[in-house]
């Protein structure tokens, strides 16, 4: 009796190491919405101001140096390329630092409606450009000089 017993106990024992354990009860309800999450991330919160109009002094921007294995053009040295490389990055960056410098610079409507002589009788519309500013131009195209280029088809084609 005490064997069967002991055999009972040792089987039931087995049978249970090899039954999975319970588990507590999961939920699987979220505390905030998928949206809601995501729409509250804020990936540029360490980098607000890096598209701000003048942003480019901030970051790490350079021209990548050469090395033995990079393409250097035939018929250049490597410190004569160098030197064109350095010379287009101070370019682009002259450029960049003029029109930084225009940034906000606008020009005054009304003051600009005054200039023009707009007023509700319309006597602006009588002007030569209807008050409208003109783009200036590289050349004279009046007409009054012959310093327009010979490609323009403006003045004799062929000499006599």
């Amino acid at each position: 009796m005490k064997t069967s017993a002991f055999v009972i106990a040792a089987s039931v024992a087995s049978a249970s190491a090899f039954a999975p354990a319970p588990k507590a009860a999961s939920s699987t309800a979220l505390n905030e919405s998928l949206f809601k999450k995501i729409s509250n991330m804020d990936l540029w919160a360490p980098v607000a101001d890096s598209n701000d109009y003048g942003g480019r002094s901030k970051k790490n921007l350079k021209t990548g140096s050469l090395t033995d294995r990079s393409y250097v053009p035939s018929g250049l040295t490597k410190a004569q390329y160098e030197k064109i490389r350095a010379d287009a990055d101070k370019k682009k960056d002259a450029n960049y630092q003029k029109n930084v410098k225009k940034a906000g610079v606008f020009q005054d409507y009304t003051e600009f409606y005054m200039k023009r002589g707009s007023e509700e009788n319309g006597s602006w519309m009588k002007l030569p450009n209807r008050g409208h500013d003109m783009a200036k131009t590289k050349y004279d195209w009046s007409g009054e000089k012959n310093d327009a280029p010979a490609y323009t088809g403006v003045g004799a084609l062929f000499k006599k």
